[in-house]
């Protein structure tokens, strides 16, 4: 079975960072390509970025080239570099293995991302 537990969140003003960490347990870690997607208050949980086993990424338009999505199977962790952040990026933050925001898949239990302006 595979367990994901997110860290990293908290308040940060706008302009600033955050890393967010992914712990995975189990032993298909390297293997599996893992995302990040967001919720916002109100709104549909939505896909923030990917990483794919050979560490190929993707990301969503609004955070592109802020965001850096990075992976250590060593550590069976996926991270979430977040800078130059906005109060828009204010969010419950979960990283997964599922293919879209609404697919199945395993899912961490959620860190929250707060941004001040």
């Amino acid at each position: 079975q595979v367990q994901l537990v997110e860290s990293g969140g908290g308040l940060v003003q706008a302009g600033g960072s955050l890393r967010l960490s992914c712990a995975a347990s189990g032993t298909t870690f390297s293997i599996n390509a893992m995302a990040w997607y967001r919720q916002a208050p109100g709104k549909q949980r939505e896909f923030v970025a990917r990483i794919t086993s050979s560490s190929s990424t993707m990301y969503a338009d609004s955070v592109k080239g802020r965001f850096t999505i990075s992976r250590d199977n060593a550590k069976n962790t996926v991270y979430l570099q977040m800078n130059s952040l906005k109060p828009e990026d204010t969010a419950v933050y979960y990283c997964s293995t599922a293919r879209a925001a609404t697919f199945p898949g395993y899912w961490g239990q959620g860190t929250q991302v707060t941004v001040s302006s």
